[in-house]
Order: structure tokens, then C-alpha cells, then sequence
């Protein structure tokens, strides 16, 4: 039950039956009783149990299994692999992280006749790593994974909006650990986020369009179109910006993005900064948070001549920034202490903290959003932490040079 030989029996079923194979392979290997696989929806605060591919029906709704205190939440916030049982000769179960470089895509479940061993326990953990692979590989072939991430029926307009986002909501590298999290308004107002890491840097961008539901995510998709073409075509930052100005004021009918753009060197730290009319970033050091106050320039699309400046951006090994949109403002939040939650959740990975920053959100405003809540945090560890350890996030380098942020060791 090698990893090789677990992705070679997948990749020769259909796509929607490689989850099958997995089961299988798992029943035969281990005397499983029964094995699923979970997927995480869209809010993250819940899963859907994906069962055998034929069992899947896509024409009702997706039943959520919500996670706030359940054995599910305690595997995914810790990323390590949790073991019930209840004796008495009852199955035991193991419930493990499905995730790839710190993207929770959700979690393998499976029951045994008896408690497994230090070896069966490692063959667990790792066809739940495969099994990430697996999902990403075959989730562009077929929409039963898009499904069971819908736990309500989209609008046309939060459709749109998320797929804008990235593949992955979160991403781990040996320099830094970036999430992002959406909530969408009642009526869809506009958010995006983005990320890509190159050879030499990573980017960073959040987006709010003006308005609300489908004029809202079409602003937002030329906006996010304009900003990864010229991205991907080599543009610096004041590139980037002016593409996206240009495109909004050439087929925008009016309209406007605001945005934040960020680009950091993995070689050197170097952290560049355009701000388009965007409620300013949120920075963590040593347990407290600051407002950075960046100069401001006019959104995306503004009709009045302007120009966009490309700024420094004090960003130390420990640092958390926290993006957000103005729906983390919203009036009726006014009670939350936003920079609080942000040190209250500063062990945990930004996964997690930006989960819990949005539910923080949508209770303050009972469920009922006024406009989209949006938060990106990125755990900034240095460029010395280069040889950390791929597998544990151990540092690799001399006890002498810094450590880092000390948060929890990043899932895989």
C-alpha cells in the first residue's frame, strides 16, 4: 500500500471512482469495515460525507455534518490523525487529514475491527496524503467534488465570485504559510482573493467590487482577469494595478474595484505594497497588532488621472498580516474586537485564524451578512527558514538563527 501504488490504482479508474479505489485498497489492507471520505464546503465550518461514487446524488443538496467540537474539527485545526474507541469490541475509529501544503480538502474515516498499530497508523496517514493528490488531480474532471463543497445552492452571482478564487484556499512554503477565507453577503457583493508563488516571490492580492450580486462578480472577474494577465505576463506591481485600472475603466460601465496588492521576495524579504482604495492590512508582531497605514491611491476604474505607487511594507520573520475587506468592518461588528480575535487566534495556522476571524463575522451579524466578509492571513517566517523540513516543518537550520513564529507545526 505504497503511495505509487496507491495513485497508480486511482489513476486507472474514472475520475469519480478513485475515492472507491482508495476504499477498497484500505478494506483489503487493513480489515477495514467501512472508509469515506469527508470533504470540507466552501464556509469551512463543515463537511459532506462523499460515499461510494454511484451513491452520490447531485441533484439534492449536500448534507453538512458541522464541525464546531467534534472529534472532525480537532483533526483538521491539529492536522494529526484522532482515534476513538469506545472498547467493549465496537469498531475503532480513525479519522485523518486529507491535506496538501496546508489546503484542509477534508478527511479520511475509517473503522477497524481493532485499534491499529504504529505501522497501520503511518499507512493511514499517508494514503490520506495521497488521497489530497488524488482530489486535486481529479476534481478539475468531474463536479461530485464541487458538490459536496455546496452545502446551499449557489446564485449565479456567488458561482462567479468563487470561481475566482484560488484552487486552494491555503498554501505552505518554507518561508511562509498564506489562507484565505469568504463569506459571501445575503447578496453577493464583489470579494475575490488571489495568491501565486513563483521561483522568487509570493503574491498576495484582495479585491472588492462595487455593488452587489451578478454587475458585482462580473466587475470582480475583470478585475481579477486584468490582474493575472498581467501577472502571468511578467508585470511588476504598478503594472499590475495599471492593467486592472485600464480594464475596469475600458469595460466596467463605471464601475470600481477597490484592491491591495502584495509582493514579497523569497530571496531577500523584500516586501512591496500598492493599495487601490482598500481598507487597510492588519499587522501582528510580538503578540500585538498594528494598522499599517500605507498612502493611498483611487480604486481601480476611477474615471480622474492617477497614478499607482508601489510602497514598502515593514514585514519581519514572526509577522502575521491580516488582509480584509470592508465587510469585516461592517457596522454591525462593531462590538467584535477585531485585533483581539487576531491575538486570541495567534497559534493557530492561518487556516484556521481566518476561519475563525469569518465566523467571528457572521455571528456578530446573526448569520445575515451585508456585504461580503473577506480575510487573507499570511504567516511571514523569513528567508532563512528555507531548510525547513518538508514533511514537519522542523527547522533544519542552526539552533542560533531565529525560529520563526512558533505556531503549530503546518500540515502537509
Amino acid at each position: 500500500m505504497t503511495l505509487a501504488g496507491t495513485l497508480e490504482a486511482a489513476e486507472a479508474a474514472a475520475p469519480v471512482e478513485s475515492l472507491d479505489v482508495v476504499a477498497r485498497m484500505l478494506r483489503e489492507q487493513l480489515g477495514a469495515v467501512s472508509v469515506s471520505f469527508l470533504i470540507t464546503d466552501f464556509t469551512g465550518s463543515s463537511v459532506v460525507r462523499l460515499g461510494a461514487a454511484g451513491s452520490v446524488d447531485t441533484d439534492e443538496p449536500a448534507r453538512r455534518i458541522m464541525l464546531r467540537g467534534t472529534l472532525y474539527d480537532d483533526v483538521i485545526r491539529t492536522q494529526q490523525p484522532g482515534v476513538e474507541d469506545k472498547g467493549g469490541g465496537a469498531p475503532v475509529r480513525i479519522v485523518a487529514p486529507v491535506t496538501n501544503r496546508g489546503d484542509a480538502i477534508g478527511l479520511l474515516e475509517l473503522f477497524l475491527p481493532a485499534a491499529p498499530d504504529t505501522v497501520a497508523m503511518r499507512e493511514i496517514s499517508e494514503t490520506a496524503h495521497a488521497l489530497a493528490y488524488l482530489v486535486i488531480a481529479n476534481r478539475s474532471y468531474t463536479d461530485v467534488y464541487q458538490w459536496g463543497r455546496r452545502t446551499t445552492p449557489l446564485s449565479l452571482a456567488a458561482e462567479i465570485q468563487h470561481r475566482l478564487l484560488p484552487a486552494s484556499l491555503a498554501c505552505e512554503a518554507a518561508q511562509f504559510a498564506v489562507a484565505g477565507a469568504l463569506e459571501p453577503a445575503d447578496h453577493v457583493g464583489g470579494d475575490t482573493f488571489d495568491y501565486v508563488i513563483d521561483r522568487d516571490t509570493v503574491q498576495l492580492s484582495v479585491t472588492d467590487a462595487m455593488g452587489h450580486d451578478v454587475d458585482a462578480a462580473l466587475l470582480a472577474t475583470l478585475a481579477v482577469g486584468a490582474l493575472r494577465r498581467a501577472r502571468r505576463a511578467g508585470g511588476d506591481l504598478a503594472e499590475q494595478a495599471r492593467q486592472a485600472d485600464l480594464a475596469m475603466r475600458e469595460h466596467g460601465h463605471k464601475g470600481y474595484v477597490t484592491g491591495q496588492l502584495l509582493r514579497i521576495s523569497l530571496i531577500d524579504g523584500k516586501t512591496e505594497f500598492v493599495n487601490a482604495g482598500h481598507p487597510w492590512p492588519l499587522r501582528m508582531r510580538d503578540g500585538k497588532v498594528q494598522e499599517i497605514t500605507p498612502l493611498v491611491d483611487t480604486p481601480f476604474g476611477f474615471p480622474a488621472p492617477h497614478t499607482y505607487r508601489v510602497q514598502s511594507l515593514d514585514l519581519r520573520p514572526g509577522d502575521r498580516l491580516v488582509m480584509l475587506t470592508d465587510g469585516m468592518l461592517e457596522r454591525n461588528a462593531g462590538s467584535l474586537d477585531l485585533s483581539g480575535l487576531i491575538v486570541r487566534t495567534r497559534d493557530l495556522h492561518p487556516r484556521e485564524a481566518a476561519r475563525t476571524l469569518i465566523a467571528a463575522i457572521v455571528d456578530a451579524n446573526n448569520g445575515h451578512l451585508q456585504d461580503d466578509a473577506t480575510v487573507m492571513c499570511l504567516d511571514w517566517h523569513g528567508t532563512n527558514h528555507s531548510q525547513r523540513d518538508a514533511a514537519t516543518g522542523a527547522d533544519l537550520m542552526d539552533a542560533s538563527q531565529p525560529s520563526g513564529t512558533g505556531r503549530a507545526t503546518p500540515g502537509r
